[in-house]
């Protein structure tokens, strides 16, 4: 049986994190989904938000374009690293609010695909249990 942590955890705060096992995900609230999200042109043409011509372009023109259809919030130009743009909320544009659950799950960045073995606390992640509806 599976102990799930006592308390939720503050997402700005890695230490109140609980170690990551893969069972959590089913009873999470998706609180990962509202960390920002760093991508590469990469996941964008996965995403279907770029083409893979476009790749010829200067990343710059691509980041601007993104940022005008409220997609990426910001581009790094010396990482070549795109943030992806957040709902009012917090959460990624991706997640749907009702069901707390991607809805491009099978074109998710590798940001999410690799999440909690890299990011702001490797091996942990900041679990949250389900609200019931």
């Amino acid at each position: 049986m599976i102990q799930f942590p006592t308390s939720q955890a503050d997402i700005d705060n890695t230490a109140t994190w609980a170690k990551y096992s893969k069972r959590l995900c089913d009873h999470c609230g998706a609180s990962c989904c509202s960390l920002p999200v760093e991508v590469q042109a990469s996941d964008l043409i996965r995403m279907e938000l770029m083409d893979e011509f476009e790749l010829e372009e200067d990343l710059k023109h691509i980041a601007r374009r993104l940022m005008k259809q409220h997609l990426v919030e910001h581009f790094h130009s010396k990482t070549k690293t795109f943030t992806l743009a957040r709902m009012a909320s917090g959460d990624c544009l991706f997640l749907d609010s009702r069901s707390r659950r991607c809805t491009i799950y099978f074109q998710r960045p590798n940001t999410c695909r690799n999440h909690p073995q890299v990011g702001p606390r490797a091996g942990y992640c900041a679990f949250k249990r389900k609200v019931s509806a």
